[in-house]
């Protein structure tokens, strides 16, 4: 690991002597392609040099412990020392594993009801609820893109987006089967009903990152029934986008006019053929992943959400969380963190076993 640390600060200080360079600072291109290199690895620098300076104190401790008139002193500084040593240690193993290129994009989430009826289309629309309210939480804007209702107050579908740097870092484990236990309200027996939901949280494509073939879409038109539509009901505003090559279909009909509902159809094309394409690299290179949402079975669950028991429980960390209410009204973020966690735990157990 030293290596790689000196290989980085090597190349820290190069960058920082190419910015120096009066012809770079007259490139503007390579100006921002080495600040954005040297804003990228900088904080890493940071603690490989305080990982330098804690060792070199305490190697300094460790010394002292032969002179008798330092020894207390010295032996007082170890063990804080060795524990801080420890902790960057640990710190620097997470900054060092491969960072997934997509973390700092947005996100594109879309939630539909699977199995369950009604009572999974009013569960969908609560998931929905809760991701916005945990969005309006970290201050992260989002925009729904198309949301269509379906009986008492649940949705057969919503996508919408979460536009924040680092939204797909914190929310790409949401990705799956979410399960809920609990009495309908429809329901005059009183009986626990289970209900199925699945969520797809997609990183935001830009053109750059996708190229579509006009030629490869077939794109249609009809009326709009949501609340971007309603003021138009004469004109079909909203529209469907049938990717031949791949068989994915994408509609909008949020939006108050064709063209806009166009633009925001495409980005969601766009997002779904980047996912497809990274899902057949990770194939490829012998990393198969189970797919994001699997045919929404009851079985195939990656959280419950028992509110009898007013329990939220991820089925991956085993985790439970206690405060339902709170849980649904956006505050996820223990939740997502302890993912986070475990989820760079196994990285680097992998990485050891390597």
């Amino acid at each position: 690991m030293l290596e790689k640390l000196a290989e980085i600060e090597r190349r820290f200080e190069d960058i920082e002597a190419q910015l120096m360079d009066p012809t770079v600072n007259s490139n503007p291109k390579e100006l921002q392609r080495l600040g954005k290199s040297r804003r990228d690895i900088e904080p890493l620098v940071e603690v490989i040099r305080d990982y330098r300076k804690t060792s070199a104190e305490l190697k300094g401790a460790e010394e002292l412990l032969n002179d008798p008139e330092m020894r207390d002193l010295a032996q007082a500084e170890l063990d804080p020392l060795k524990a801080k040593v420890v902790e960057i240690e640990e710190q620097l193993k997470v900054m060092l594993l491969p960072k997934d290129p997509n973390d700092d994009k947005s996100v594109i989430i879309e939630i539909r009801p699977a199995a369950g009826g009604d009572e999974a289309g009013l569960f969908a629309n609560q998931l929905f609820r809760m991701y916005t309210r945990y969005a309006e939480r970290r201050r992260w804007k989002f925009e729904v893109i198309d949301y269509e209702e379906s009986g008492i107050g649940g949705i057969s579908r919503v996508v919408f987006e979460i536009d924040a740097t680092g939204a797909f870092s914190q929310l790409k484990h949401e990705s799956g089967v979410h399960r809920v236990q609990r009495v309908p309200a429809t329901e005059s027996q009183g009986r626990i009903h289970t209900s199925t939901v699945t969520v797809a949280v997609l990183p935001e494509a830009e053109e750059a990152d996708v190229e579509v073939n006009e030629k490869d879409l077939e794109v249609s038109t009809f009326r709009s029934s949501s609340a971007g539509g309603q003021h138009m009901q004469k004109n079909e505003t909203a529209i469907r986008i049938v990717h031949r090559p791949s068989g994915i279909v994408v509609t909008c009909q949020d939006e108050r006019s064709q063209q806009q509902n166009k633009l925001r159809a495409m980005q969601v094309l766009r997002a779904k053929i980047y996912e497809a394409e990274q899902e057949r690299l990770a194939r490829e290179r012998g990393e198969l992943r189970k797919d994001q949402i699997g045919s929404g079975d009851r079985s195939e669950k990656i959280r419950t959400y028992n509110f009898p028991q007013s329990r939220v429980t991820d089925h991956r960390i085993g985790r439970d969380s206690h405060n339902i209410l709170g849980y649904m009204d956006g505050d996820i973020q223990d939740m997502i963190d302890a993912l986070i966690q475990d989820d760079q735990a196994r990285k680097i157990a992998a990485e050891l076993e390597a």
